[in-house]
């Protein structure tokens, strides 16, 4: 709690990946992250809540249950938990780092991917302590992944078509609609609609036309 406090995000990422716990409470009941956002120390935050530790990915490259084969190919884990953990969620990002590693830049790799992450999101939302913010992120990204499949399968200039529909603005004002329509997508089949995050997300989102 006092290192968030701190504002040092690199001592903080190093304190996480050593083991620290984020749900962990005050005896005022408040977790390192509300701590560090009340005080004002915004990227600690914005560390914690992206926070991700490897041997919770590795899980998914072992068999489980009744399996023969994990869900996850170990090859997946780096390259995945590099996006996964990643502070920059602008959809243009997202595909870049998926377009400048040749493992994950295949459909079947990306199939493979985005049905970890459901299951992840799935988790996140029905554990104890619920984890919205990750659950969302989750769901975000696969549905970035989704629709790299899509571009892999139907067009010949790929994930650079991708990219460029997300960048390219609009005649009269120069704004991305195609990259507003995906964010906007994403939120809409975020499958757990009792979400806090998501009905907030929806009432900021609604009254605002693209």
């Amino acid at each position: 709690l006092f290192l968030a406090n701190s504002g040092n995000k690199e001592i903080t990422w190093m304190m996480l990946e050593a083991g620290a716990e984020t749900d962990v409470v005050n005896s005022v009941g408040r977790t390192a992250a509300q701590m560090a956002a009340f005080v004002g120390q915004h990227d600690c935050v914005t560390v914690i809540n992206n926070f991700f530790p490897r041997e919770r990915l590795d899980y998914y490259t072992k068999p489980q249950g009744l399996d023969k084969e994990p869900k996850l190919p170990v090859k997946l884990a780096g390259p995945l938990h590099k996006i996964i953990t990643t502070t920059n969620m602008h959809p243009v990002k997202i595909v870049l780092l998926v377009k400048e590693n040749p493992l994950l830049a295949e459909v079947e790799a990306l199939q493979k991917c985005y049905r970890v992450l459901d299951l992840i999101c799935e988790k996140c939302m029905k554990q104890k302590d619920m984890n919205e913010v990750l659950a969302m992120k989750m769901h975000y990204i696969s549905c970035i992944f989704q629709k790299c499949i899509t571009f892999l399968k139907e067009r010949e200039d790929k994930l650079d078509g991708f990219i460029k529909s997300l960048l390219k603005g609009r005649d009269k004002d120069g704004f991305p609609v195609y990259q507003e329509k995906l964010i906007r997508e994403s939120i809409r089949k975020f499958p757990y609609c009792e979400a806090t995050l998501l009905q907030q997300l929806v009432r900021s989102i609604a009254p605002v036309e693209i």
